[in-house]
């Protein structure tokens, strides 16, 4: 079996060829990261407009790594949601191209679910059932996976996924985008007790919902005080700034480690994996490594490079091929998350 898989719900188009072993013949990767620094976050619009440029480049890589033509693969599979609309149907049409150019079936692909499976990808082993935790720049969600193509949503964020109260707070402080790894260093030099800042969600046990709004909102107010709204004047120390991320990050660890842990208690489950770009972030993985010994679950997290948006998470879709879950050519996109069951 060898599948071509796509990728392109946000901001990095990839592409990726897996064998029936979720073995890695051929990646591809163009990221848009020094576009969108310009801007503070990712521009729709301008990601849509890179994708279109990119898509054929990096599937042709990802082919040509390989040593594959399309004629030699099994399948075309893509992430149809969730993601940015314009940025995914980039991808699928791509995909739905391919396939009908080689007479190929396509498989369609949960981006969230996929983060989950980078888990299976990484260590090999059989991970299920899980609860499912992915945290990024524009999901902090709950899974209970009862198996590679069984995935119940638990609950989302109300508001800002962790990912981008990283990035906003990051810009509060004066700090480069992506906010998760510059407020990761300046943090290394911080207090995370130097402030006190809310763990929203924490004390409510039995609702597997994330809140980071309100806690970026206590970041602005200690840092400007009530009714202020501009941050070009504002002069804060070096050693401000290091504790004030420190804590911040502190708080969203705490928040993220501490739901997983619930949700875990709720599904009666002893399996916890995670994917997800702020899952690469060094607090959170000693804090959830911290968790899994004290609460005795075992802990899954993707490797770094697996965290971020990427292809090779899309071997999920070896798990779809084989139970004969494919989609038809009139797949649509679906951009927005299920929150019918928070």
């Amino acid at each position: 079996m060898k599948i071509l898989t796509i990728e392109s719900s946000c901001d990095e188009t990839a592409a990726a060829v897996v064998d029936g072993n979720r073995n890695v013949l051929g990646a591809s990767l163009a990221s848009q990261i020094d576009t969108h620094r310009l801007y503070g976050g990712v521009v729709p619009e301008i990601a849509s407009r890179q994708h279109l440029d990119a898509i054929l480049p990096v599937v042709s890589e990802a082919l040509k790594e390989a040593n594959l033509s399309p004629g030699d693969l099994d399948a075309v599979a893509v992430v149809n949601e969730p993601g940015l609309a314009g940025s995914l149907l980039v991808g699928l049409s791509a995909a739905k191209a391919l396939c009908v150019a080689n007479n190929l079936p396509l498989i369609a692909i949960n981006h969230l679910q996929a983060h989950i499976y980078a888990c299976k990808v990484a260590f090999d082993e059989n991970i299920f059932p899980c609860v499912g935790l992915i945290v990024s720049g524009g999901h902090s969600s709950l899974y209970r996976c009862s198996g590679p193509i069984d995935f119940t949503p638990l609950g989302t964020t109300i508001d800002d996924a962790a990912g981008e109260a990283f990035d906003k707070v990051a810009a509060m402080l004066g700090l480069p985008y992506p906010g998760g790894p510059s407020i990761q260093k300046a943090a290394e030099k911080g207090d995370p007790k130097a402030f006190d800042f809310p763990r929203p969600m924490l004390h409510e046990p039995e609702r597997m919902q994330f809140s980071f709004s309100g806690l970026k909102t206590a970041v602005r107010y200690k840092l400007m005080g009530v009714g202020k709204v501009d941050y070009a004047d504002m002069q804060i120390s070096e050693q401000t700034r290091a504790d004030v991320a420190a804590s911040f990050q502190e708080a969203v660890c705490d928040c993220l480690v501490g739901k997983a842990v619930q949700a875990l208690r709720l599904c009666k489950m002893k399996t916890l994996c995670v994917g997800g770009g702020v899952a690469a972030n060094a607090r959170f993985r000693e804090k959830a490594l911290d968790a899994a010994e004290r609460f005795r679950f075992k802990l899954y997290i993707a490797p770094p490079k697996l965290c971020t948006d990427n292809a090779v998470m899309g071997a999920i879709a070896i798990e779809r091929y084989a139970a004969g879950l494919f989609a038809d050519l009139d797949l649509d996109i679906s951009p927005g998350l299920v929150r019918d069951k928070q």
